[in-house]
């Protein structure tokens, strides 16, 4: 089996047995390296030894994938800051493979690793690491200079600053000398497009619970950013209208640059809106849950919205289409029921793929989960039985 044999495999197993970092492992870019002594990842591609990957057994060519994938979306290059490059990379270096072992990845001999950094941020390994290296006299002196000095050195007209031997500028951010205005702007783009797919794999596997373990300590921003939830409501949508990808045709934009970016195959939004019309939702609250459909509405040029009204049994369904405005009669203001909701749709629409429910969730709720997607947005924190949740923070 030859190496690139060995490449598709592994990534193909990937896929199979780590769907999420599998996800990630299609897109990255990879570079063959004669000079490299087996494998390495800087955040952006995975430069590899050829005839090291001849050799080596699929397990570790699953781990470099792997590596490489998860130093992708830790986001190597931005969270550096004005930390020393050289530690900063062992760092993340000894937090990804801390996740990959406790995700059951077999551990080359000659990889970085430690497991008392096991549970451990790559900010919180980076301290560490710096301070023994200060005992020990192993840092240079240049490299020593703290953070704060750094802050106070005047700074470089934009675009004049010096570049390290590594091609790096004078803030570690990675500016390729050599680069043409155009290609970095190119770059930016790319960048940009991979972020978004990361955001949208993200959200897709988390929705499934299929997130690899300890994924909240190499990528914390995912897990502890709050943001308003009108921007996490969009977020979550973007996710259906956009996630439909396919590599058969490719993204042909980057693939000269042997970069397989996915296509978007359709970017039709089509959903159900459930919204509870019981007594127990006063005025106020059922104009917000109107308003945030309309809005939803007017983001989205191709949509298929089935629209249902319900309380204690079905009040009104009727399907929005581009260019339709919201205009009808609710009705309803007598007990709460889910259950009805969930059966008109096993009755009566084909392929659901996800549910928002507007509710102030007191009610009753079917014995089972639904075998689509289901968001309820309530006024105010209450256990669910099943589903995501997501409060409408205003109405606290």
């Amino acid at each position: 089996m030859t190496y690139t044999e060995k490449i598709e495999k592994a990534k193909a197993k990937l896929m199979l047995e780590h769907p999420y970092i599998g996800s990630v492992a299609t897109v990255l870019e990879l570079n063959n390296d004669t000079e490299a002594l087996t494998f390495s990842s800087d955040g952006i591609s995975l430069t590899y030894n050829d005839e090291y990957f001849e050799k080596a057994p699929l397990d570790e060519i699953e781990f470099a994938l792997a590596n490489g994938a998860m130093h992708a979306v830790l986001k190597h290059s931005e969270r550096v800051n004005e930390r020393v490059d050289r530690i900063w990379q062992a760092a993340s270096d000894l937090v990804v493979n801390a996740m990959l072992v406790k995700n059951g990845f077999p551990l080359p001999p000659y990889v970085y690793y430690d497991e008392r950094f096991e549970g451990m941020y790559a900010e919180e390994i980076y301290d560490v690491l710096k301070d023994e290296m200060i005992r020990n006299d192993t840092l240079d002196e240049a490299e020593a200079v703290s953070e704060d000095e750094q802050a106070e050195e005047p700074q470089e007209e934009e675009g004049k600053g010096e570049s390290n031997e590594n091609g790096e500028s004078a803030d570690n951010t990675p500016q390729p000398a050599s680069m043409e205005e155009s290609e970095v702007s190119e770059f930016d783009m790319l960048s940009e497009e991979l972020k978004e797919f990361f955001e949208q794999i993200f959200q897709k596997y988390k929705r499934q619970g299929n997130l690899p373990e300890d994924l909240n300590i190499v990528v914390p921003e995912y897990f502890s950013h709050k943001i308003d939830w009108r921007e996490m409501l969009y977020k979550y949508i973007a996710s259906y209208a956009k996630s439909t990808y396919s590599f058969v045709p490719p993204n042909m934009k980057y693939l000269y640059r042997g970069i397989y970016l996915p296509s978007l195959s359709s970017d039709l939004l089509r959903i159900v809106i459930a919204v509870d019309t019981s007594g127990s939702i006063d005025e106020a609250l059922l104009g917000t849950f109107l308003g945030e459909i309309e809005s939803i509405m007017q983001s989205y040029p191709n949509y298929e919205i089935d629209l249902i009204t319900a309380d204690a049994k079905i009040q009104s369904h009727r399907v929005f289409l581009p260019g339709e405005s919201l205009d009808y009669e609710v009705s309803g203001g007598g007990g709460t029921d889910f259950r009805p909701v969930f059966e008109y749709i096993d009755n009566y629409i084909d392929y659901p793929t996800l549910l928002l429910y507007f509710t102030d969730a007191e009610g009753t709720f079917p014995a089972n989960e639904p075998g689509y997607d289901l968001l309820w947005l309530i006024p105010e924190e209450r256990e669910m039985p099943f589903g995501e949740v997501l409060i409408l923070e205003e109405h606290h």
